[in-house]
């Protein structure tokens, strides 16, 4: 898969995403989390640094790069059931290459966490024998998952090892950064195996505006660091790039005749249900609604595509597209105010959930061609 590009010209570097700068988050718990680590790498065994699948390469804390090289390391891709499963297999391959551990998980699955877990016990398995207690860092930017994967590990070692002591759990909030501390977690007896689980720490500066978008496009940046519409525009040009809206015309006419029936079903089978089971008829009806806001999504930036007679190479006409395109959604997503900023935000914002839900479909944002040199 190549970069995308006009004219030779980044997604990040063109004017209607750049506007806003470099894309820098950097909060005062982070220096002190970052000061942290470092000290405990010292003493920690193997290191997981957990990755977005989704931005494999943009994911990585390139300030702890150069001492994350020197430890056993398994990187693990978590997210992959939002990854785009055709490429993901290539960017395992890659990191093979280089001699680098990787595997793609889901932090919330626990046949893929035992997976993990095998692989941490065989790279283990050569000091196990003349340590009585190993330590497992897990380290990695925020929001990619490492707080769900402690929790996942914590109840899978407590039926897999004879843990002497009560696991605790990490704590996992919506946000950002929400570990502010490192804690300990112990997994495993004879020998004694602490998994510790870190805050979510980024480099102080992230000097590629196309990096910054990543991050914030999956939720390691706070959206109002970079501005919602900013996202949107970015998000919109990379599937308008990659002619994402014109795969879609086949899966939305093969949705349309399942979803017909689908609904006539789940309708009769919500009217049918008893008065207590109010709830199972709400949530079924949320579902109905979902997916037919996704069709409506889909089909929307489909049409704008396809009737797009424009140069998607040249900035300004691609541009122009986008933003037909949010005027377009704004009625899909029935917000008023009509081309006004505020419908913007809006359109923008609801536009990002959907992504991040993987409601859209599943996609790796970053570049292979960008993944040419060993990752260290």
């Amino acid at each position: 898969m190549g970069r995308l590009s006009t004219l030779g010209k980044r997604v990040g570097d063109m004017s209607f995403v750049a506007g806003g700068g470099v894309i820098n988050w950097f909060p005062g718990h982070m220096a002190a989390g970052a000061r942290a680590i470092r000290d405990r790498l010292k003493l920690t065994d193997l290191v997981i640094e957990v990755r977005d699948a989704r931005i494999p390469l943009s994911s990585a804390n390139e300030d702890l790069q150069h001492l994350l090289v020197r430890k056993r390391r398994i990187v693990a891709l978590n997210k992959k059931d939002l990854a785009n499963p055709n490429v993901m297999h290539h960017w395992i391959g890659r990191f093979e290459l280089f001699k680098q551990d990787c595997i793609s998980i889901n932090a919330h699955s626990k046949s893929s966490v035992n997976q993990l877990l095998s692989l941490v016990e065989l790279k283990l398995r050569e000091v196990i024998s003349r340590e009585p207690t190993l330590l497992v860092m897990v380290v990695g930017v925020p929001n990619v998952g490492k707080s769900a994967l402690i929790n996942s590990i914590s109840q899978i070692a407590s039926t897999r090892f004879p843990a002497q002591e009560k696991s605790k759990r990490a704590t996992v909030g919506p946000f950002p950064g929400v570990t502010q501390d490192i804690a300990g977690f112990k997994i495993a007896n004879q020998p004694s195996i602490y998994v510790l689980d870190t805050p979510g720490v980024l480099a102080p500066s992230i000097p590629d505006i196309e990096t910054g978008l990543k991050l914030a496009l999956t939720g390691a940046v706070k959206d109002s660091v970079a501005g919602e519409v900013r996202l949107a525009h970015y998000l919109l040009a990379v599937l308008n790039l990659r002619r994402t809206p014109l795969h879609w015309d086949r899966l939305l006419k093969e949705r349309a005749i399942e979803s017909a029936n689908e609904t006539v079903r789940t309708v009769e089978n919500v009217l049918k249900d008893s008065i207590p089971n109010r709830r199972n008829r709400k949530n079924a009806y949320e579902a109905v609604y979902i997916e037919d806001l996704v069709k409506s999504v889909q089909k929307t930036l489909y049409i704008t595509l396809s009737e797009f007679e424009g140069n998607l190479e040249e900035e300004n006409e691609l541009e122009s597209l986008i933003h037909k395109q949010l005027i377009a959604l704004q009625k899909t997503f029935r917000i008023p105010h009509f081309d006004s900023d505020e419908a913007f935000i809006k359109v923008s914002k609801k536009l990002l959930i959907l992504f991040r839900a993987g409601k859209l479909g599943t996609f790796i944002l970053d570049d292979l061609s960008d993944a040419s040199k060993p990752f260290s």
